[in-house]
Order: C-alpha cells, then sequence, then structure tokens
C-alpha cells in the first residue's frame, strides 16, 4: 500500500508538470484541470461521511483520471515531464521533502 502511495505521489507530481508544459495540448490540460480539482474540491460524488463507499469514489476516482490523463498525453510530453520531475526542476514542485528548522520545543533536555 505504501508502495502504491509513493507511485502515485510521484505520478501526480508528473501531472503537475504536464500541465505546466507548453507543448501539452489543450484537451490534456482540460482532463488534468478536472481530475486536479475534483481531488482538491471537498464535493465528492459520494461523501466521505458514508463508510467505506465515501472514501471509495476517491481511491478509484482520483487515480483513474490520473491513469486517463497518462493515457492521452503524448508520449513526449509525458517523458519530458518525468524528467523534470525526477531532476526536481518542475517548477512549483518539490521532489524532497521540506526541512524545517529545528525549533527548542523539538530538543529534549537533559
Amino acid at each position: 500500500m505504501r508502495r502504491w502511495a509513493r507511485r502515485m505521489k510521484r505520478r501526480i507530481r508528473v501531472l503537475v508538470a504536464i500541465l505546466q508544459d507548453r507543448q501539452t495540448p489543450w484537451y490534456v490540460r482540460l482532463l488534468a484541470g478536472v481530475v486536479v480539482a475534483y481531488a482538491a474540491s471537498p464535493i465528492d460524488l459520494i461523501p466521505d461521511f458514508i463508510p467505506v463507499l465515501g472514501y471509495l469514489d476517491d481511491l478509484i476516482l482520483i487515480p483513474l483520471g490520473v491513469w486517463l490523463v497518462f493515457a492521452v498525453t503524448p508520449q513526449a510530453v509525458r517523458v519530458r515531464a518525468a524528467r523534470r520531475v525526477v531532476s526536481g526542476q518542475a517548477g512549483g514542485v518539490s521532489c524532497a521533502a521540506p526541512r524545517f528548522p529545528e525549533t527548542p520545543s523539538d530538543r529534549v533536555i537533559n
């Protein structure tokens, strides 16, 4: 499950890089925008307060949307976006975990 989550996180970073690429066709941008908007939106097809089914739409529709965006994206754009993410050059997409400065409350006093 963790491996799947890491792959999905990487794919979403590539999806954002695809959106930022100037050679991405308009229909791919539209579809990717719909997927990102649905993922970020508090409105779901099935409300999250319904046990199991509420989260099931997120676990199925978002990965399906990401897959669909990758399927319709030209290979050259996909490869370029993936390379940008791997190299850390994707604008606005952090590829490394943020480092926060240590605060006095983080230190253990002996």
